[in-house]
């Protein structure tokens, strides 16, 4: 009896301990995804494992080319692909510029300054968020993040980080409103 309740007792843990990929999406629900043909993709925070990073590129390149976009270098893309990550919990303090992804803090694609809004983000460990701009607007037009996707792990990680970037870029680019309304009807 006492070995059923120890038994039953680790399966409950067990359970309970189990931890699914929590992933959410946004994006601009004004901008036209259809006129996105270029893109190109760098690490805008460091998760401090180059492999994991390299390797999180070549993915979100991949899915990218897979949904017809084409990589291209930043100074010409359309789109511009800021990975960042966490292996650990971190609080970060992000400055968003009313001038756009310039002024993020992510540096090397330079930026307008204007008014400036400073607030602190607590990364868990595992996170990835998949930040899309448009290069001319300099505007975030899409942002992923998933939850538990990096692990310090090389094999672990390469399974988790192409589940994760497969759900975030599951319905990715979104649909313009009219294509919704008019499939509708």
């Amino acid at each position: 009896m006492l070995r059923t309740g120890i038994i039953a007792s680790v399966i409950c843990l067990g359970f309970f301990t189990v931890v699914a990929q929590e992933v959410k999406t946004d994006y601009d629900h004004n901008f036209n995804f259809s006129q996105v043909h270029t893109f190109a993709v760098k690490i805008g925070t460091s998760w401090g494992n180059q492999i994991s990073e390299d390797r999180a590129k070549e993915m979100v390149t991949k899915t990218l080319t897979e949904k017809g976009w084409q990589p291209a270098d930043e100074t010409t893309a359309d789109a511009l692909v800021l990975l960042h990550g966490a292996t650990s919990t971190k609080k970060s303090l992000n400055t968003f510029y009313s001038g756009g992804y310039g002024g993020y803090g992510y540096g090397g694609w330079g930026g307008m300054p204007g008014t400036a809004t400073t607030t602190e983000t607590e990364y868990r460990v595992g996170t990835l968020v998949v930040d899309v701009f448009d290069a001319k607007t300099k505007k975030l037009i899409f942002r992923g993040v998933g939850q538990d996707e990096l692990s310090d792990k090389a094999d672990k990680n390469t399974k988790k980080l192409e589940k994760g970037v497969a759900k975030i870029f599951k319905n990715f680019p979104p649909q313009a409103k009219d294509a919704k309304e008019s499939k509708g009807d």
